[in-house]
């Protein structure tokens, strides 16, 4: 939603960021404006209509294409914040205009396809706070669009779709979106659509953060031709920043093997993407669902409640078969190739939580003593306690063989369960199948820092605030591994520089460590060259920098 400088008093940052309301630069609405209208006679729609800087933006452009015109140029909207309605009407008239904005939510508004485009920057709320009958019209707008959304979307998934159904045949759609567009799961039925339905797509994409306040990448949506589609591929354009767009370069040609999926390859040189794919064709990286199944942690509904140091064991009294060993919360500790039975003894000694309370029943009275304590503090009350038949009884996951951290700084680890300890959900567990379970427990954490897998985790997981690299167990199940075959036939290999890799890895060296499996398991891989080695670097390189650079607000 975009909104102007003109607020109510009432009107707080709180409430503009609750219903996703944020400034949009003037560039981006005179960039989109010039690109989308095209002729004095088109028909403009901004559908989240703020204080009507889109509209201003494109009274503009109308009286720029007609400058000979006396009439005042009619821009249509839609707004649901009445004084912000009230505002943009009369921002159009200041700007030589006339404006026709509905006061309402835009998903309560029947679709007419006579718009030759349809321009904004739709409200951002994320799932958690887009809920009741304002998520549940947007789901039957997206479902007239024939799209099905998932219970995870968030708002403008939908309010894309429902713009779109505004456009007559080859109308034109310009839109901000989150840069969730190209990454999230529940945003494929929209990638698809897009490619559907328009004979164009083109995006573009910015180096620095344009909205800092939001927290949230965004890109510039530009689909052409509704109804007028396929489009059989996209236009990937790059700009520093909104101030660039004037600038902005042809833009390179980016063809998706499928619409649905993630968008991130298109942010990549496609000299590193097609050494990828042949790998993947050729059986020498596989999926690691090939391995085996990745799943969630335990969740206990209160971490400090239930995780305990051996110092709070000991301070408790409580019995040893009343606690299970357990990998402690977070994921610091598993940037190594194995947890061992001595590394948990040596995080125990220094006061991280290596036990799971997990009581016999009948508890002991040393362990009925602390199910009290927790009762008297409230702990029982937390939602996945109440819920339980017996809140202090969590329920577990079995012992994982690997290790998965899901939130990375740098990159997705894995690392081997030497010390068959439990896992809470602050990392996924994967579960060998039995006929790969020796050599994936032995080799498949070392040979898993390749510079192959670490670009492939770039494209498959996504980007969350602070730059941080999430992978989810879906995600996971499609991140390129080396295969059975490749690590079998590079098996004396990987075990000669095991040691020495988990050395350097000890002293937080992750690059070096890669660079030294990429001469056993990429040396492996036939023809692939040292040019293409070094572009699928550059490639990870670029989009982890990518990620961080954003989280530093682009400086």
């Amino acid at each position: 939603m975009t909104l102007a400088r003109s607020i109510h008093p009432d009107d707080t940052p709180a409430l503009r960021k609750e219903r996703g309301a944020f400034f949009t630069p003037d560039e981006i609405t005179r960039f989109l404006a010039k690109w989308a209208i095209r002729t004095p006679s088109d028909l403009v729609l901004e559908p989240s209509a703020g204080d009507a800087a889109f509209l201003v933006a494109a009274v503009n452009r109308l009286r720029e294409l007609a400058p000979s015109m006396d009439a005042r140029p009619t821009v249509d909207g839609v707004e649901i914040h009445a004084h912000s309605a009230r505002v943009a009407n009369q921002r159009v008239r200041d700007a030589g205009g006339k404006a026709q904005i509905r006061h309402s939510d835009f998903f309560s508004v029947e679709p007419e396809p006579v718009y030759d485009t349809v321009i904004g920057n739709p409200p951002y709320i994320r799932y958690q706070d887009f809920s009741g009958e304002s998520r549940a019209r947007s789901r039957e707008a997206a479902l007239r669009g024939g799209v099905s959304l998932t219970g995870l979307a968030s708002s403008w998934a939908a309010f894309t779709i429902h713009s779109a159904l505004f456009l007559k045949q080859g109308g034109r759609l310009g839109l901000v979106l989150p840069a969730e567009l190209l990454s999230v799961n529940y945003a494929a039925p929209v990638r698809r659509f897009l490619f559907n339905r328009f004979r164009d797509v083109q995006l573009v994409l910015f180096d620095e953060q344009v909205f800092p306040e939001a927290e949230a990448d965004v890109v510039l949506l530009l689909a052409d031709g509704y109804l007028e589609g396929p489009a059989h591929h996209a236009t990937i354009r790059q700009s520093k920043n909104a101030a660039d767009l004037a600038s902005l370069g042809a833009g390179l040609i980016w063809t998706p093997t499928d619409p649905a999926a993630k968008w991130t390859s298109s942010l990549i040189d496609p000299k590193a993407i097609e050494p990828l794919h042949k790998l993947l064709q050729r059986g020498l990286f596989t999926s690691l669902e090939t391995w085996g199944d990745t799943t969630l942690g335990i969740v206990t509904g209160n971490n400090k409640y239930f995780t305990l140091s051996p110092q709070r064991v000991k301070e408790l009294g409580l019995r040893r078969n009343e606690l299970l060993r357990l990998s402690p919360p977070g994921s610091s500790h598993l940037r190594g190739l194995s947890l061992s039975n001595a590394m948990l003894a040596k995080l125990g000694r220094e006061g991280h939580a290596t036990y799971l309370f997990y009581p016999s029943d009948p508890p002991s009275a040393e362990a009925a003593a602390y199910i009290e304590d927790g009762h008297r503090t409230g702990v029982d009350t937390a939602y996945k306690c109440r819920v339980r038949k017996t809140w202090y009884q969590v329920p577990l996951v079995p012992a994982a063989d690997l290790l998965l951290t899901c939130m990375n700084a740098d990159t997705p680890r894995l690392t081997a369960n030497d010390a068959g300890a439990r896992h809470l959900n602050s990392v996924h567990g994967v579960y060998l199948d039995a006929k790969n379970r020796e050599l994936g427990h032995e080799l498949l954490p070392l040979a898993s820092l390749n510079s192959v897998t670490l670009l492939h985790a770039e494209m498959v997981g996504r980007a969350y605030g602070g730059g941080i690299l999430k992978i989810e167990p879906k995600e996971a199940d499609v991140w390129a591994m080396p295969s059975p075959a490749l690590i079998l036939a590079q098996a004396d290999a990987l075990r000669t520089i095991k040691q020495e890799v988990a050395e350097i890895l000890s002293e937080g060296r992750l690059l070096d460590a890669v660079n030294i499996v990429d001469k056993v398991v990429l040396a492996g891989c036939g023809d692939l060259t040292a040019k293409q080695i070094k572009q699928i670097r550059q490639a990870r390189a670029e989009l982890a920098n990518r990620r961080t650079m954003r989280a530093a607000g682009g400086r």
